[in-house]
């Protein structure tokens, strides 16, 4: 498929389809790119406003048979005049989202209330800023170093759900031979047969130092920042590896099949958080939402949840194995710019035990912590 064009006067250039695109592919084209312009997810834009309605604009059109048909007929007057027929006639639903005045290539478009309508209705209250695909992503810390303990009977896994540990160690098959550095200890499993499980002998001479600073493979992220591809900035992805080297994590990028190697401060993770010590809508305390972005202007989170809400860090609560950055301390600079692991919340002060290294952990207040 050609590649979106936000800037064309032409639907299906704006949406990146060609022009025999089937129902599948119109949908997979504006989910993308509607999550990526949504207003929400790039506060005090008005540039991203506009290519968000151009966007919902197209697709609504091109997603109506009759509309689309009339469009490839004759442009967009005549899918506009499909607005203006009376109901029922020529099975046209005579108002849908309403007429767009100036059509893609003129001043006006859907409007913004339209266009959200568009978006709920199209997600059906479902989250559309979390993960994609399988697995969480942002609990444990990484798998590097991870222990299974069964001589007492149980498993401990750190606090981690175990689905997505998998598939955070599962890099394209092999088994569970993705998991370098897991230690295992079966003392209590007399006769095991690992021998169907590839890639598991000799893990113990595998295991790498565990890191604390960087945020662990899975974690679902979108792009932010950057200049010299700037046309990357709000794709959605996941964390494939982290390269100490370059300093710079491997993102797989969502339905595209590429990855972008890029800087951690080009990435915002769209994690779960809790919400706690709202005073102005204490409706909120104990529920959960998705970060879909940080506004700079206003220091606050935008949060999905059903609807969009706006907090600031100290009303949200990260889980433990959240890999966040430490910014604004005044009494030890020194610290600003680093990165560590939450190892918990202690809701007393509002602060974070934060995991910097294998022998430093520090306590940070709520507000002076991203990811």
């Amino acid at each position: 498929m050609p590649p979106p064009n936000l800037n064309s006067k032409d639907y299906y250039e704006i949406l990146g389809c060609d022009r025999s695109a089937n129902e599948s592919t119109l949908k997979k084209a504006y989910r993308k790119l509607a999550v990526k312009w949504h207003p929400d997810k790039n506060p005090d834009n008005a540039e991203a406003t506009e290519k968000f309605q151009k966007i919902s604009e197209a697709y609504a059109t091109l997603s109506d048979a009759p509309k689309r048909k009339l469009y490839d007929q004759y442009g967009i007057d005549g899918a506009n005049a499909a607005d203006q027929m009376p109901e029922g006639m020529n099975g046209f639903p005579g108002g849908g989202f309403g007429g767009f005045p100036g059509g893609a290539g003129g001043v006006q478009h859907m409007s913004p209330e339209d266009a959200q309508k568009m978006f709920s209705s199209f997600f059906g209250g479902s989250d559309p800023f979390a993960s994609f695909g399988m697995g969480g992503g942002s609990a444990g810390g990484g798998m590097p170093g991870m222990n299974f303990n069964m001589n007492g009977g149980g498993m401990n896994m750190g606090g981690m759900d175990p689905i997505s540990m998998m598939f955070q160690g599962m890099q394209g098959g092999g088994g569970m031979g993705g998991m370098p550095g897991m230690s295992m200890n079966m003392g209590g499993m007399p006769g095991m047969n690992m021998g169907g499980m590839g890639g598991m002998p000799n893990m113990r001479q595998q295991q790498q130092p565990r890191r604390y600073d960087t945020i662990p493979p899975g974690t679902v992220v979108s792009l932010k920042g950057l200049v010299n591809a700037s046309d990357r900035n709000g794709d959605k992805g996941r964390i494939r590896q982290f390269n100490p080297s370059t300093s710079r994590y491997a993102i797989d990028l969502e339905e595209e099949g590429q990855t972008i190697s890029v800087k951690a401060n080009n990435l915002l993770q769209h994690t779960k958080v809790k919400i706690q010590n709202l005073q102005s809508q204490p409706e909120l305390n104990g529920k959960y939402g998705t970060i879909m972005a940080w506004n700079d202007s206003k220091q606050r989170y935008n949060l999905f949840m059903g609807r969009v809400v706006s907090l600031r860090p100290s009303n949200v609560i990260l889980e433990p194995g959240t890999v966040a950055k430490i910014e604004g301390i005044t009494a030890r600079p020194e610290l600003n710019g680093r990165w560590g692991t939450v190892v918990k919340w202690i809701p007393d002060t509002n602060k974070y035990d934060l995991q910097l290294s294998a022998q430093q952990i520090i306590r940070v207040r709520t507000e002076n912590v991203r990811v």
